[in-house]
């Protein structure tokens, strides 16, 4: 299959080379008018590829609304017009021949009134269908309001989040989760905490990748999703202020503001968040154990658990962005969060006999008392040597800080005369991640539109990780060195990537090549009863990745889009020491755990971009997936390389406009899975169907007004030694435009009938597990957001301000 994918991509790097000298350059010509008829004159207006809307030239209107693109090779391309008071305006799709095309008139519509000086920007579709990605627009979706980052994931098309945190795309785990462009460099539990700490009033897009190109890191197997927090573009001095309250059993609040200051020079910004938020998650959890002959009960296990979470978490973002001049932009970004979080655990397990009656009862109380910080700085250049190519560099330094105060008191009785135990464990965890990264990516357009991507990236990542654990004797702290360990883990990885794209006729082709080579040392330090403990890793490999898209005409058009990618294991998972849970679960490190390999393929249809259909297939080898094992009754949670995975699916997606005050989007995702391989000496087989359905209902009502009305539903999954059972929800909202349209209230209902419940079953060697988990997840919310500033009348600085957009998709 490599070898496949590499002679494919060759193949089409040569079409794309020689497409560089059969295309041909016209002049393209149109005209900007405001909804009165009456030329707007300053207008930004962009040409974009139709396959990935990638910038191709940009200029600004005259004024009698006059614009001219000249040399435009031949193609299919959108135009994006924009100016300041009016709505964004995007054309149906352009063919550009052999001829000068006159586009006609563009009308604008106005849609932002000057009233105090404030700016209200229209609103933007929920979803947006891209040939290389899907965006979702998160302020689009009323029933936002009061979610985390994590709920938001959770509710997007294609994407679902397990009981642990762990995110799936199209019923795949290992998904590259970046922030702002950037590689969160985290994974698991530590990840669903930094996106619980997020609040949906900090986030503007999440773009969903399945089939990223070169550019990106090969990380992910399922694909990338980058969530990009808001940054404002108006020129001149504005923000915006939202306080957030939401009651489930618990209350929640939400509150953010956001200031900007832009001029033709300048762009400063900082945003400022705080988030508190109280939460329950009840699990049951109950552990059968047969004999050897699989059918005969020899014990079990039946344990509730109840969880209080207590969450507060500051998030900071500043940056300025300033233009040496109209070629060069140099910036500064940074960011931090504190974020304290107190669990409160109470549990009771009940050890019953086969023949129902208990053994033995032990009452578990713990405490877990965590304080989380995060600092990073980022700087970045962008310089423009012409209207051809341009070059961008970044240097992040990032930083994560956690210390954990745990205590654990166990309490054991028997129906018997034995005599009751108690046991008190406390452990102290403190934790420290550094990020260094370094990346520059050069882009070159030639006259015959041939693109050229080149780039690289060197990374270097430490993490020391302590656990220490001590046992309560006599009054005394005594160290538990089974349970105690200090690992520290150093990674590097040093990418390089070059990627072509090219057009021959309604013909579309991509090609792409990264190379990555990692680094990696992890280091057990021992104690008075282990022993120190090292390995070392190095391992490099390509990844080519290749696209075609076929116009047939403005309506319809296929694509076809290859791809490999790694995942490597996380940090923790390296660690070879025992994690203590509670008295009957572990959690274990694997440091032989090896990166999966994953081969992609996609084929799409779409029509008049309002529908799409997408036929998706992929095979992981070195499948890493959890691994459940017992010993002694003693449940130990590790990662492992089960064996292989395949995946095959298909998703639709649509946005029709069924009225002109209603607008749904519909989307779902049907996939097959097998999963073979070996564990513990048992053989891994299994299969099933897996179907995700997601509807979005808009309705938009006179003086400023407006409804939503939304669910998703999961059907049956299987992952491995899991079976999770169908989940879902329905969600309600209705919004008002108040103060002149600078102020919006929002109320919504989410989770109103309760649905969103995790329910499964875990089997492992003679062990079946099934576990319920409920959560705080239905909650009534309410906010108001105030927008204020004065927007300034100076029009935009040339051909460098009017490429900001694409500026900071890039950098930020």
């Amino acid at each position: 299959m490599r070898k496949r994918l590499l002679l494919l991509y060759l193949m089409v790097l040569s079409m794309v080379i020689v497409s560089q000298a059969q295309a041909t350059g016209v002049a393209v010509s149109g005209t900007v008018k405001s909804a009165d008829e009456k030329p707007v004159e300053g207008a930004t207006v962009t040409l974009l590829k139709l396959a990935d809307s990638s910038l191709v030239k940009m200029t600004v209107t005259a004024k009698d609304g006059l614009f001219v693109f000249e040399q435009v090779a031949a193609g299919h391309y959108l135009v994006a017009v924009s100016a300041i008071g009016h709505a964004a305006y995007y054309s149906a799709p352009v063919t550009i021949e052999a001829k000068p095309v006159v586009l006609g008139s563009f009308s604008l519509t106005q849609t932002a009134a000057a009233i105090g000086g404030v700016t209200v920007v229209s609103k933007k579709p929920l979803l947006e269908i891209k040939p290389d990605k899907m965006v979702v627009n998160v302020d689009a979706s009323i029933s936002n309001v009061g979610a985390t980052a994590l709920e938001v994931l959770e509710k997007s098309p294609g994407v679902t989040v397990d009981k642990d945190g762990n995110i799936s795309l199209k019923g795949k785990q290992n998904v590259l989760v970046m922030l702002d462009g950037k590689p969160a460099y985290m994974s698991g539990t530590d990840l669903a905490n930094l996106l619980t700490n997020m609040n949906a009033n900090q986030l503007d897009q999440i773009e969903i990748m399945t089939n990223p190109s070169a550019r990106y890191d090969a990380s992910g197997n399922a694909g990338v999703i980058n969530i990009k927090t808001k940054k404002n573009k108006t020129r001149g001095f504005n923000g915006s202020i939202t306080a957030g309250y939401g009651q489930g059993r618990y209350a929640k609040s939400s509150n953010s503001i956001n200031l900007n200051y832009r001029s033709s020079k300048l762009n400063v910004f900082a945003n400022y968040s705080y988030n508190s938020n109280k939460d329950f998650n009840n699990l049951h959890l109950t552990r059968t154990y047969y004999e050897q002959d699989g059918k005969t009960i020899a014990s079990v296990f039946d344990q509730p658990t109840n969880i209080i979470f207590k969450r507060h978490s500051n998030n900071l973002k500043l940056g300025m962005d300033y233009n040496l001049s109209r070629k060069t932009t140099i910036g500064i970004t940074g960011t931090g969060f504190i974020a304290p979080r107190n669990i409160y655990n109470a549990s009771t397990g009940f050890w019953n006999n086969a023949a129902g009656h208990a053994d033995s009862v032990t009452t578990t109380a713990n405490t877990d008392f965590n304080r989380w910080k995060n600092g990073g700085i980022n700087l970045n250049l962008h310089h423009q040597f012409d209207s051809t190519q341009d070059l961008s560099a970044d240097l992040d330094y990032i930083t994560y800080q956690s210390s954990t105060a745990q205590q654990f008191f166990n309490n054991t009785t028997y129906p018997t005369n034995k005599p009751e135990t108690d046991e008190t464990i406390k452990g102290d965890l403190p934790s420290k991640i550094d990020i260094f990264a370094a990346k520059a990516d050069y882009t070159k357009t030639f006259s015959h539109g041939l693109k050229l991507e080149a780039g690289a990236k060197s990374s270097y990542v430490k993490t020391d990780n302590t656990a220490g654990y001590y046992n309560l004797v006599g009054g005394n702290w005594l160290p538990d060195y089974g349970k105690t360990n200090h690992f520290i883990y150093r990674e590097n990885i040093n990418a390089a990537y070059i990627n072509l794209n090219g057009q021959i006729g309604k013909w579309q082709l991509q090609g792409g090549l990264r190379y990555e080579n990692t680094q990696a040392k992890g280091h057990q330090l021992g104690n008075a009863q282990k022993a120190d403990s090292s390995f070392k890793r190095s391992y490099g490999s390509l990844f080519p990745t290749a696209y075609i898209t076929y116009n047939v005409n403005t309506n319809n058009q296929f694509s076809l889009s290859l791809g490999r990618r790694i995942d490597r294991p996380g940090y923790q998972q390296l660690n070879p020491f025992i994690f203590f849970i509670n008295k009957y679960t572990y959690e274990q490190g694997n440091p032989f755990l090896n990166p999966q390999y994953t081969n992609n393929i996609e084929l799409s249809y779409v029509y008049k971009g309002m529908f799409t259909a997408t036929l998706n297939y992929s095979r992981t080898t070195q499948f890493m997936t959890e691994i459940f094992n017992s010993f002694d009754n003693i449940t130990i949670l590790g990662q492992g390389n089960l064996g292989n995975l395949q995946t095959a699916g298909v998703s639709f997606n649509a946005q029709l406009q069924v009225a002109p005050w209603f607008s749904t989007t519909l989307h779902s995702d049907i996939n097959y899975k097998t999963v073979r391989g070996y564990n513990n000496g048992d053989d891994v087989k299994t299969s099933a169907f897996n179907g995700q359905f997601n509807a979005n209902n808009q309705f938009k009502f006179k003086h400023g007004w407006a409804a939503e009305l939304s669910g998703y539903y999961n059907s049956k999954d299987v992952e491995g030694q899991f079976r999770i059972q169908p989940q879902g929800d329905v969600s309600a909202g209705i919004s008002k435009q108040v103060l002149h349209n600078k102020g919006t209230i929002k109320l919504n209902a989410r989770d109103i009938f309760y649905t969103r419940v995790t329910n499964g079953d875990i089997f492992y060697q003679n062990v079946h597990e099934h576990f319920i988990q409920k959560r705080d997840s239905r909650v009534i919310n309410i906010s108001f957001t105030w927008r204020f500033g004065k927007v300034l009348s100076d029009k935009p600085a040339g051909r460098h301000e009017g490429a900001a957009d694409e500026q900071n998709r890039v950098r930020t």
